[in-house]
């Protein structure tokens, strides 16, 4: 019987502190044992350890040497997260100071052991059970006081009240008079006399006999030693001096709740069937017989279902609550990264989509087929310097090349335009089919384009771009008005759409279009003698002592013109109505067609130039997938290299939370320590920083994509920069926001979790 009802029993205790190269023995030999419902005061000098004592009995340290045995559990080489578990479930502690939060109310003060616990009730439970703890402390209206709106004394209250929110077996309170008047000493001791009337075990560690005589027993140290152990006669005549005192008014109904067999707490009606939380007057009770009847020490622990996530989150975000403006700071890194990243991202994918714009306006799937290279005396003149492509040879392609839409020869040219008394002289001139606008891609804004009949008829119309109506009528409508190149008349029946400048510059707007016809004939026709010679070269035969003729246009072709003789070429020089284009424009029918339309082009010209497998091609075909590969991995490579820039921010915004929550760790070691003297096991004070640190990284990456779009907008608007809006990227910024929290805060959060609760308490 005497071993059932034995709460805490010590054999041998010895604890010997290691300073430098001396041992400090704390303890020598404490051997005692404590009841359940007993109220004990450990009294001695400073120096005496009795506070080493009561640490190892809260286990918040572990001896040196010997064995303690707490409700039948040796505790003596359990694991500083099993010691935890059992402050957590059996243990309260009122400390000197108080050791409550700043700058955090009454009712989370008193809520924040059940934060820890392995089964806790729902929040609303929770909430309840706090405030009925704080009102039967005389606290009912000052829930949502912080410590520093109340007196030393409801301080006090306040550990107390939440020394009691686990419902504790054994409430350990070290010197808790220490700080407070003797009126309020004489308040906060009887309230630990009526706790202990209800069955908690009280242990009262202090060094005045005058607080040592509300306890029934008294235990005294001396160098580390038990000198005395009695029972107190005045114990009992204090006890009734308390009832002389005016009763505290009884709580509300609603206040009175009982841990029940369920998941919440329940009213209850019967102190026989539940531990009521009403406030007891204070009973006399003989030294003799200190062992509570067993129905008054029975209780039944609060179950629940409560995640450990919400609590954690909630512990987080009150802590960087209370530090608005260091979270506000450490989180000002993460805003600049972020916001760079994103400004970057949507720059270099703006830049990216307006070089493929860029390149579309050209045509992505166009094909450009030029003719070969004329090469004479050795000197080799060039890709276009032969005379080799003819317009069949653009309607063969277009009938004959499954994979190729449409194709359109051109014929260029570069003279004046006149109207009226104005002039332009535009980059392009170009004569070609209709066909051309379909390979292009492009659209009139007005008027028509001119039909195949003009092209047969070599007529003399055409149309032009945005920059001709600017330069030479004034922005005005230039439909049915006539411009002049060269001399010869042209009539305008359309204008093209606009299409800027093209990747390298060049305006696409300035550009005069009409039949390849007219402009080969009317235009840029010419007489022989003015012919480039590489083109006469490649079209004369090398026979000597020619003076000037032309040859067939290809070996073992048929001649399109009869033959002259030499002195009829030389005394009657004609001009040249040679049927040959300089470029043939084609269309793939999709971008990834347009490898097989290059083969079907190559294998029809040979077969239409009649060139065998070993002579070279006297055509060559360009497609524009390699220029468009090389602007994009240019700008590719330049949105890397800004990107990688904007990620050596972000690391260092990582560094500045790792360097913050150092910091916060050093200042809010009391508290981790206070955490751990109330049930918090490392893995919850490692979680909790780590959560902080991610909801700072969390909040800096959202401030930082406002700002990123922010900045992104500013340079469309005023510096007209092609932006993009990536949402990969956006989402990116969010994981690479909580992989730096995550990262960065680890080590922060794993140095406070090894704390150990003692030196952290102890921590000035």
């Amino acid at each position: 019987m005497q071993r059932v009802m034995e709460l805490i029993r010590l054999e041998n205790i010895c604890k010997t502190y290691h300073v430098g190269e001396i041992d400090v023995p704390a303890l020598r030999g404490v051997t005692l044992s404590i009841r359940k419902g007993e109220m004990v005061a450990l009294m001695g000098a400073s120096g005496s350890g009795k506070t080493t004592l009561m640490n190892i009995l809260g286990c918040l340290d572990h001896p040196t040497d010997g064995s303690y045995w707490f409700d039948g559990q040796e505790m003596s080489r359990l694991t500083p997260n099993e010691r935890a578990l059992i402050r957590s479930e059996k243990l309260g502690f009122v400390f000197q100071n108080f050791n409550l939060l700043p700058r955090t109310t009454a009712l989370s003060n008193v809520l924040m052991p059940l934060d820890y616990a392995v089964q806790r009730p729902a929040a609303k439970e929770s909430q309840e059970w706090a405030r009925s703890l704080l009102d039967r402390v005389g606290l009912a209206d000052r829930v949502g006081h912080e410590p520093s709106q109340m007196s030393g004394g409801q301080q006090q209250r306040v550990a107390i009240g939440r020394s009691l929110v686990n419902q504790p077996q054994l409430v350990l309170a070290d010197e808790p008079t220490g700080n407070l008047d003797s009126h309020t000493s004489v308040e906060i001791l009887r309230m630990f006399q009526r706790l202990n009337t209800e069955g908690i075990t009280v242990i009262l560690v202090t060094h005045d006999a005058n607080v040592a005589k509300f306890a029934n027993r008294v235990i005294f140290l001396q160098d580390g030693e038990v000198v005395s152990d009695r029972q107190t006669s005045e114990a009992a005549e204090v006890r009734a001096g308390a009832t002389a005192d005016p009763p505290e008014p009884t709580p509300a109904p609603h206040a009175q709740f009982s841990f029940s067999s369920g998941a919440a707490w329940q009213s209850a009606s019967s102190a026989a069937t539940a531990t009521s939380v009403r406030v007891h007057p204070p009973a006399v009770r003989s030294a003799a017989a200190p062992e509570p009847a067993p129905a008054a020490v029975e209780r039944v622990k609060p179950r629940g279902s409560a995640l450990r996530i919400p609590s954690t989150m909630r512990t987080a975000v009150g802590a960087l609550r209370r530090n608005k403006m260091r979270s506000a700071l450490t989180t000002f890194g993460i805003i600049i990264g972020i916001a760079a990243v994103i400004a970057v991202v949507e720059f270099s994918q703006g830049s990216t989509k307006y070089i493929q714009s860029s390149m579309s306006s050209m045509g992505v799937n166009t094909l450009m087929i030029r003719s070969g290279a004329a090469t004479s005396a050795g000197v080799n003149f060039g890709h276009g310097s032969m005379i080799t492509l003819t317009p069949q040879d653009a309607e063969a392609i277009a009938r004959q090349c499954p994979a190729v839409a449409c194709a359109a020869p051109i014929v260029q040219a570069r003279t004046q335009i006149i109207y009226k008394n104005r002039n332009w002289s535009p980059f392009f001139i170009y004569g070609t089919t209709p066909s051309y606008l379909q390979v292009r891609d492009w659209k009139l804004t007005e008027g028509s384009m001119f039909t195949d009949r003009d092209v047969r008829s070599s007529s003399q119309v055409c149309i032009i771009g945005d920059t001709l109506v600017r330069e030479l009528f004034e922005n005005r409508s230039p439909l049915g008005k006539t411009i002049r190149m060269n001399n010869v008349p042209f009539r305008v029946l359309g204008v093209l759409s606009h299409k800027g400048a093209n990747m390298v510059g060049m305006d696409m707007d300035d550009v005069v279009i009409a039949p390849w016809s007219a402009i080969k004939n009317r235009v840029v026709g010419s007489s022989v003698s003015n012919v480039n010679q590489s083109a006469a070269t490649a079209a004369t035969s090398a026979t000597s002592g020619a003076v000037n003729t032309l040859n067939k246009r290809y070996p073992d072709a048929i001649a399109l013109y009869p033959e002259i003789s030499t002195t009829q070429a030389a005394n009657n020089p004609q001009p040249i109505r040679f049927a040959n284009v300089d470029v043939i424009l084609a269309s793939a029918v999709s971008p990834r067609m347009t490898p097989q339309a290059i083969q079907q082009i190559t294998r029809l010209l040979h077969e239409r130039h009649h060139i065998r497998d070993d002579e070279p091609d006297d055509f060559n075909v360009r497609d524009m997938t390699e220029m468009t590969n090389m602007f994009s991995q240019a700008s590719r490579m330049m949105g890397l290299l800004l990107l990688i820039v904007a990620m050596v921010s972000l690391v260092v915004g990582g560094v500045g939370i790792m360097n913050i929550m150092l910091v916060s760790v050093t200042e809010r070691t009391r508290e981790i320590g206070l955490r751990m003297a109330v049930g918090a096991r490392s893995h919850h004070i490692l979680r909790q920083f780590l959560v902080e640190a991610v909801i700072l990284c969390l909040f800096g990456g959202t401030i930082g994509i406002l700002l990123g779009r922010t900045l992104s907008t500013l340079l469309r608007i005023f510096l007209r920069c092609p932006v993009e809006t990536s949402w990969p990227a956006i989402i990116a910024a969010v994981g690479v926001s909580m992989t730096v929290g995550i990262i960065f805060g680890f080590y922060p959060a794993w140095k406070a979790s090894r704390l150990d609760p003692i030196e952290a308490l102890r921590y000035e």
